[in-house]
């Protein structure tokens, strides 16, 4: 059964008499337990879609199902649980608090999921380890290097066991060390079962997928199977 599936998804912007389709009936089935990247150039609509299969925004038209529920039977309340409860996001900016510690950053979806005060330190402090960052875990974000937030970010998303992840150009505002530290993590958390689904437009770090989505003008241009890997051991998708 697929975790997420989606039929003739589409999406249509407007702004006064001008409209603009971001996608243009796109047809999209993952499983549990798959590592997905999705690739585009600026403007082929894999943000949107992002935005969509990640209950940011409403299609415009067309089918939705997540973990077998019809999206639009679902009114915001009941999408914004869903996404608090079975959802986790990595963005490019990181987007943490300044001036908060790790420790409180990764606690923050906790808030909405009413756990007392001592479940959610102990469940913050088990995924910030699970990110090596046990020691930073006083500090502020203007404190850590880049790298460094984008575990915290990781960690967050982690908090609440959601059944997938959405990594949204996770390593756009890395160097290339750090940014393959990123990406060994979501790939040992996919090894772990968890479904993640990547968002960029670097060829490498599509590499650590097992399936890779090409977009272009708002439509599947293709679809391969590559077999998972570390990124640089696939040196035949150069």
């Amino acid at each position: 059964m697929s975790l997420l599936e989606a039929k003739n998804l589409k999406m249509i912007y407007e702004d006064g008499d001008t409209k603009t389709a971001a996608l243009k009936g796109v047809d999209i089935s993952i499983k549990k337990g798959e590592f997905v990247a999705i690739m585009g150039p600026s403007g082929s609509g894999k943000s949107t879609l992002l935005h969509i299969l990640g209950f940011l925004e409403r299609n415009t038209s067309g089918e939705y199902r997540f973990d077998g529920k019809l999206m639009d039977e679902l009114n915001d309340e009941e999408l914004a649980l869903v996404r608090n409860q079975k959802m986790g996001f990595v963005f490019q900016a990181f987007n943490l608090l300044s001036r908060t510690s790790v420790l409180e950053n990764v606690k923050l979806p906790l808030l909405y999921a009413r756990k007392n005060e001592k479940e959610s330190t102990e469940i913050a402090i088990k995924a910030i380890k699970s990110v090596g960052l046990e020691n930073r875990m006083n500090h502020e974000p203007s404190e850590l290097s880049g790298g460094e937030k984008q575990r915290v970010a990781i960690a967050r998303a982690l908090v609440n066991n959601p059944l997938v992840i959405f990594a949204d150009e996770p390593t756009g505002n890395l160097d290339s060390k750090s940014g393959k530290n990123i990406m060994d993590v979501l790939y040992d958390l996919n090894e772990e079962g968890k479904t993640i689904i990547l968002i960029t437009h670097e060829t490498h770090t599509a590499k650590y997928a097992e399936r890779i989505i090409n977009l272009k003008d708002g439509l599947i241009e293709k679809e391969e199977i590559v077999g998972k890997g570390r990124g640089v051991e696939n040196e035949e998708l150069k």
